[in-house]
């Protein structure tokens, strides 16, 4: 039998003692230099997992007690409904000694909202190469979040991640490209003195634990008293990754497909219809189009001469109902009032996405092509029919 190349863990594997020890000794080394302290937290497991243990860590004394814990919650509006539940519980229950804890739920911009970009705007549905969601709805929200609270303690805090290896190939490798950067020391978390606008110093606590840690203490250990039997049924002991429900990015909705297995999320299902509604808006007919070339800044020509563009009013109208129509079968909350009134609000005002008007010719007219050389001219096709 082929040997297997070996992991960062073997010849000494950590068990979870090991790991919570190398976890308290990096928030020790780090945590006292700071004396408020930040989490980062999304809901998901690892997110979770830090959250718990940073405040049982607190809690108990085995760490430096900073003057002020604060927990910021990325709420997307678009997490699967029981991790959704899960994370306010557990928001809810936290409770530490000797700390003053804050916990916020930090949220986009209602104009930046993921149905009111789409259905009030127009904006189509993010995709690989078009992925305005993960920035609009939680990196810019919570860099915002982050420095009103940097204006607020008017100095430099402590930002603890749940950024773990084994992730993915990609993180991994930003890690060990830098893990002697700033002072970090692997084993010892990942510690970076470079977040934007120097907010804030990053920790990443449990950056060594492996995901049976992660399960073990989330599942069966009990010093943490959180309930996480939420987190359990949608993750169970598989690796998945959970996103946004529906997330028009991956090929599956596989932690959705998990969850309705499960009696108590069955009346999920409707939620499965997302990612063709989404597959549905980027067909040509619910959009609009470009008809003649345009010069960009620089004087040339853009490349994508008759791209596609935003969706029609008829598409965004559609869109809504549609929408409306799942969550009022799987129970669950898509678009509030609040954001209704906004994406119609939008609709009488004719709002389009810059550089667009309700003037520009739906994308299934039948044009002449036209397309830019590889020399930068413009070359026109005739249309045959």
């Amino acid at each position: 039998m082929p040997s297997l190349q070996p992991s960062l863990f073997d010849g000494d594997r950590l068990t979870l003692d090991d790991a919570i020890q190398l976890s308290l000794a990096s928030l020790t080394a780090y945590g006292e230099r700071y004396r408020h302290w930040a989490v980062a937290y999304s809901g998901g497991k690892d997110s979770t997992a830090t959250l718990a243990f940073v405040a049982w860590a607190v809690h108990n004394g085995y760490v430096p007690r900073p003057q002020t814990l604060t927990v910021l919650y990325a709420d997307t509006r678009m997490e699967l409904p029981p991790l959704h539940a899960a994370a306010l519980g557990i928001l809810s229950s936290l409770s530490i000694t000797g700390t003053q804890l804050v916990t916020r739920t930090v949220l986009p911009a209602m104009e930046d909202r993921f149905f009111v970009y789409i259905l009030g705007r127009g904006v189509p549905p993010p995709k690989n190469r078009f992925r305005w969601c993960t920035p609009q709805l939680k990196i810019e929200p919570m860099h915002a979040a982050l420095g009103a609270w940097r204006d607020f303690v008017g100095e430099k805090f402590l930002m603890l991640t749940g950024v773990r290896l084994g992730e993915s190939a990609a993180r991994d490798q930003r890690i060990a490209l830098s893990c002697s950067k700033d002072s970090g020391e692997c084993g010892q978390g990942w510690f970076q003195t470079a977040t934007p606008e120097a907010m804030a110093d990053t920790l990443a606590p449990l950056l060594h634990w492996r995901l049976c840690h992660v399960f073990d203490w989330l599942y069966l250990d009990e010093r943490h008293g959180l309930d996480t039997e939420a987190i359990a049924a949608i993750y169970g002991e598989e690796d998945i990754r959970t996103g946004c429900v529906g997330c028009n990015l991956a090929s599956r909705d596989t932690a959705l497909e998990r969850l309705i297995r499960h009696e108590r999320w069955e009346h999920l299902r409707p939620l499965l219809e997302l990612k063709p509604l989404y597959a549905e808006l980027t067909k040509a007919k619910h959009r609009k189009r470009k008809v003649e070339p345009e010069l960009r800044q620089d004087g040339q020509w853009s490349r994508n001469v008759q791209r596609l563009g935003p969706l029609t009013m008829a598409a965004r109208a559609y869109g809504l109902d549609r929408i409306f129509d799942i969550q009022q079968r799987a129970g669950v909350d898509l678009v509030n009032p609040e954001e209704e009134t906004v994406i119609r609000q939008m609709w009488a005002d004719n709002i389009w996405p810059q550089k667009w008007s309700d003037q520009d010719a739906d994308g299934t007219l039948p044009l002449d092509a036209i397309r830019l050389t590889l020399g930068g001219e413009l070359a026109v096709q005739p249309r045959i029919v």
